[in-house]
């Protein structure tokens, strides 16, 4: 693999001819939702993480099994049931004899989320306390346990997956938690064209040939670049006050945002607009960031973090309408 160039049109050249070889290996695998994969990069390349929801059978494991194959990245699944405990997430300490001197010492075992990309599935099947588990990771990058901190390999990538089906014995996500969460993916049904492509394919899919498109390092790397990006004062007010419009009582909210909605986005969600904005202009061979690039971000960044009321629930309106009807006044 070759080195990312130094001049900067080179590296963005790099970049986006990078992300489209990764989305030709993913096809390899994984029929359509072309969506879902760009923006997954984009959290990736922003150094965020994501939280997945759609029902079972949409190759959402295979999914993002893919995407680390062909970024030459560790990857661990962790299947959340109601009886997991913190110590399964994150690793644990174990008695060890010395065989020599026959003393005995502690030695910690890491855990699952010591790995590049950490598939937490089905994650609101089990109790806040282990959810919280993840939080350290995904916002400090490193982990502590019995009073020492271990450090997270980079990069580091969550995602999380959810059931929107079924609901009975699940906990939801606490606000702060989802708040650590860059975006918020909804997975479709495939088209129709799109299944019978799916049927045709052979069922052994781990016969596929996948390619290495990127290691660590360069990844790491990409991700500084895209910090890099400019971003137009004009771009960055749109960003800040789109997000200041979902809270109640500011000043810029429209009427509609004070009749229906009972929380708005934080800041770290004008802070993730820009980002992503940032990557997502990377992956289309720009060099700054437009309206158009955020507008495309809104809905996964915002729809997880702001919380309609019961007048906008009896009227049928859901996050992403009124997202829209902000979407419309830019």
């Amino acid at each position: 693999m070759r080195d990312i160039p130094d001049d900067s049109v080179e590296a963005v050249d790099f970049f986006q001819s990078s992300v489209e070889k990764i989305r030709t290996e993913v096809g390899k695998v994984i029929v359509g939702q072309h969506d879902i994969l760009d923006k997954l990069l984009i959290c990736l390349f922003s150094r965020g993480h994501c939280i997945l929801i759609g029902v079972p059978g949409l190759a959402k494991t295979l999914l993002i099994r893919s995407v680390s194959q062909t970024l030459n990245l560790d990857f661990s699944r962790i299947q959340f049931t109601p009886d997991l405990m913190p110590g399964d997430i994150t690793g644990t300490e174990v008695i060890q004899d010395n065989r020599k001197t026959g003393e005995k010492s502690f030695k910690f075992v890491k855990g699952p989320v010591f790995a590049n990309i950490v598939l937490a599935d089905e994650i609101n099947r089990t109790p806040p306390k282990t959810q919280a588990a993840l939080l350290e990771g995904m916002q400090e990058f490193h982990v502590t346990a019995a009073g020492t901190t271990y450090p997270l390999d980079e990069p580091f990538f969550v995602l999380a997956t959810q059931n929107p089906i079924e609901q009975e014995g699940t906990y939801p996500l606490p606000e702060a938690q989802l708040d650590r969460f860059m975006f918020n993916l909804w997975l479709d049904y495939p088209t129709l064209d799109e299944e019978k492509q799916i049927v045709r394919q052979p069922t052994n899919l781990d016969e596929a040939d996948i390619n290495s498109v990127l290691n660590a390092e360069q990844i790491v790397e990409l991700q500084q670049l895209v910090r890099e990006v400019p971003v137009p004062k004009g771009v960055l007010s749109s960003a800040v006050q789109l997000v200041t419009k979902t809270r109640p009582d500011s000043e810029l909210a429209p009427d509609f945002i004070n009749k229906y909605m009972s929380w708005g986005a934080g800041p770290r969600a004008s802070q993730y607009l820009v980002l992503g904005g940032q990557a997502r202009a990377l992956t289309r061979g720009r060099y700054n960031v437009t309206i158009e690039d955020i507008k495309a971000l809104a809905k996964p960044v915002l729809r997880h973090r702001i919380v309609n009321n019961y007048a906008a629930e009896a009227e049928g309106l859901a996050p992403d309408d009124l997202i829209d009807k902000l979407l419309d006044e830019m």
